[in-house]
């Protein structure tokens, strides 16, 4: 079965500086939340954290995940996507400084801790509902 797409509607959503919330399970089985930049790659969301962060310790445990961004013009507009997120450290760095841009408006993301190690989650979708 094919993968659900995001709609135009979805991505002009996405491509703004808008906040989404990732949820997670914890390791006790209880649903844990993080407001998180996003971005998507075609179909796909992309996220950014450090290694050993709760989002990032949940998903290697169990990669199911649920993305949520609701825009902030609307409040109705509201995009969900559920899936699977896919880890990869290749071009974490790079990525994270394209979302503080993207959200901050600066070239370098300024709070990467020493010694931090980048990954990016691709969320590959299940589900998409996008209400407006």
């Amino acid at each position: 079965m094919a993968s659900p797409k995001l709609s135009a509607k979805a991505k002009a959503l996405v491509d703004r500086p808008v906040l989404a919330n990732v949820a997670t399970i914890d390791a006790a089985g209880r649903p844990q939340l993080t407001p998180v930049w996003i971005d998507h790659d075609g179909d796909e969301l992309l996220f950014n954290t450090a290694r050993g962060r709760a989002k990032d310790r949940n998903l290697t445990r169990d990669p199911h995940v649920a993305v949520s961004v609701v825009d902030p013009d609307d409040p109705y507009n509201v995009l969900v996507v559920r899936g699977t997120a896919e880890p990869n450290e290749d071009g974490a760095d790079a990525t994270i400084d394209a979302l503080a841009k993207k959200y901050l408006g600066v070239d370098t993301y300024p709070l990467r801790r020493p010694g931090e190690v980048r990954v990016n989650y691709r969320v590959r979708p299940d589900a998409i509902v996008m209400q407006s």
